[in-house]
């Protein structure tokens, strides 16, 4: 579909390639570094191959996609005759991903409005889908944008995880929280906030973290007509079962995704994660 308004985001939105084609939306990959190897996000590394390096204790992190990469795809993009292009991004405080589109924003050839969403995973995924809604329609890019942050700002993010290690490895939460989970044995439940994974609540077992993520999904979720994205690394089984009593659980909903995170999430929260994204519409 011809449209004036470009969207673009990167490979943390965790979106379905067919959803991105079907909606024109570009998503710039974020870098993983496997050892001595930098692979891109959603190409060049499998979950598999990161789950298996993460059991394996081998080193593993991340990097934002450099502003040259912005730079040529803003080029691109505005070679295909758009007037504007809406950049929608992860968190500024998980990444310097937004710095670097800011960067190659300046010196592109169309207008180029870049968001720091505050979201991360289908938490951004939905932002996306929101602004490309309103390009498709005709709208401006302000109104792209102010389509984008309204959803945000009706979006929640809760995750599982079996250990806060990785984050802690990785710099994203304070090694505080993880040596005293680690210390009382406990599960820990975590939300985002203010763009910061932060701590929620600490329960003795998976089995009662994971109820307990389903119980707090359902009431941030209550009567209004959402749309919840369900993520997991390396646990199938733990996600299906949780949309399946979701489903169940929520009467408003409308679109339910269930989805493995890529490899740079996955790199911080590690294998076992279990996520949820609700999202008023």
């Amino acid at each position: 579909m011809s449209r004036h308004v470009a969207i673009v985001t990167d490979s943390t939105a965790y979106l379905p390639q067919r959803t991105m084609e079907r909606h024109g939306i570009t998503a710039v990959p974020l870098t993983v570094v496997l050892g001595d190897r930098a692979l891109d996000e959603g190409t060049e590394i499998s979950t598999r191959s990161l789950a298996q390096a993460l059991q394996k204790r081998r080193p593993v992190t991340t990097s934002r996609p450099s502003p040259e990469v912005f730079a040529e795809t803003y080029r691109r993009i505005a070679d295909s005759g758009v007037d504007g292009i809406v950049s929608l991004h992860l968190s500024a405080e998980l990444s310097g991903t937004y710095d670097a589109a800011v960067l190659a924003a300046r010196q592109a050839p169309v207008p180029v409005r870049v968001v720091d969403t505050g979201m991360v995973a289908m938490a951004l995924g939905f932002c996306a889908l929101a602004a490309a809604e309103t390009a498709e329609a005709g709208g401006t890019v302000d109104e792209a944008v102010t389509a984008a942050e309204k959803r945000a700002e009706g979006t929640s993010a809760y995750f599982y995880v079996d250990t806060l290690d990785y984050l802690r490895r990785g710099g994203r939460i304070g090694a505080a929280q993880a040596l005293l989970g680690s210390a009382l044995a406990v599960k820990p439940l975590l939300q985002l906030a203010d763009g910061r994974i932060e701590p929620l609540e600490k329960v003795r077992t998976a089995s009662k973290a994971i109820a307990r993520l389903e119980e707090i999904a359902a009431d941030r979720a209550g009567a209004a007509e959402v749309d919840i994205a369900v993520h997991h690394l390396a646990a199938p089984d733990r996600a299906s079962a949780l949309a399946e009593r979701l489903r169940e659980r929520v009467p408003g909903l409308a679109d339910l995704h269930v989805s493995e995170v890529g490899a740079v999430i996955g790199a911080h929260t590690g294998p076992g994660l279990l996520g949820v994204v609700v999202s008023a519409r």
